[in-house]
C-alpha cells in the first residue's frame, strides 16, 4: 500500500530506552524581527546572541531541539499570543520559543522519497519540500534520504521505520522514519553506519 504524502516535520513519539515522551519542553529566545518563519516540527539551532533560529537544510551548527510553538506580544493588538509557528519578521522583543530539547527523544519524520531498511542507522539531513502551513502551524520538513552518510554534521540518525500502517511501506515514497538528533547541543550521538 502506498504511503500518504503529508509532511509534518519532526514529531516526538517516545524516548530512547522505551519510555514515553511526556511533553517536556524548554523556553528559548527568538530575536526581535527574526526574518524566517519557524513551524512546529522544525529543528532549531543555537545562534550568537543567545537565541535560536531555524536549522536550514545543509546546516552544520549543533541542534538545540525541535520547535513546538511560541509566545509573543502581538505588535498590532498588544495581546499575548500563542502560536504553533513563528511568523517571519515579527517585531516583538519578548518572543519565546518552546523547544523539545531532550537529546533522548525519538522523533518521527516523513522521508522525501522511499527509505530502504539498509539505510537504518545512517545519518541524514532535512529538506523543506513544501512550506510550513500558516493555518495549522505544522512544518513541511522531510528527511533528505539522498544525502545520508556517516558524518556527525548531519543532524538526524535513522533508527527504525514507523509502525504507522499508513506510512511504513519501504517500497514506496514518503516512508515515515524514526530518528534521533545526532549533533545535539546536549550530546553528540556518533557517526552513522556506512
Amino acid at each position: 500500500m502506498a504511503n500518504q504524502d503529508a509532511a509534518f516535520g519532526l514529531r516526538p513519539i517516545g524516548r530512547i530506552g522505551g519510555t514515553p515522551y511526556t511533553g517536556g519542553q524548554s523556553r528559548y529566545r527568538i530575536a526581535n524581527n527574526y526574518g524566517t518563519a519557524i513551524f512546529q516540527g522544525d529543528m532549531v539551532m543555537q545562534v550568537t546572541g543567545g537565541g535560536v533560529e531555524i536549522h536550514a537544510d545543509g546546516g552544520t551548527v549543533p541542534i538545540v531541539g525541535v520547535f513546538n510553538g511560541c509566545r509573543y506580544t502581538d505588535p498590532v493588538s498588544g495581546k499575548e499570543t500563542f502560536s504553533n509557528y513563528y511568523p517571519a519578521s515579527t517585531p516583538a522583543a519578548d518572543i519565546e520559543a518552546f523547544i523539545i530539547d531532550d537529546p533522548a527523544v525519538i522523533f518521527e519524520i516523513q522521508a522525501a522519497i522511499a527509505f530502504p531498511i539498509a539505510d537504518l542507522l545512517g545519518n541524514f539531513d532535512v529538506v523543506y519540500t513544501t512550506a510550513g502551513s500558516t493555518v495549522t502551524g505544522i512544518s513541511g520538513a522531510e528527511l533528505q534520504v539522498t544525502d545520508g552518510g556517516t558524518s556527525t554534521a548531519l543532524p538526524l540518525k535513522a533508527i527504525d521505520i514507523s509502525r504507522d500502517p499508513e506510512n511504513s511501506d519501504v517500497a514506496s515514497a514518503h516512508t515515515n522514519v524514526q530518528v534521533v538528533i545526532v549533533n545535539h547541543v546536549f550530546g553528540l550521538k556518533g557517526v552513522g553506519l556506512a
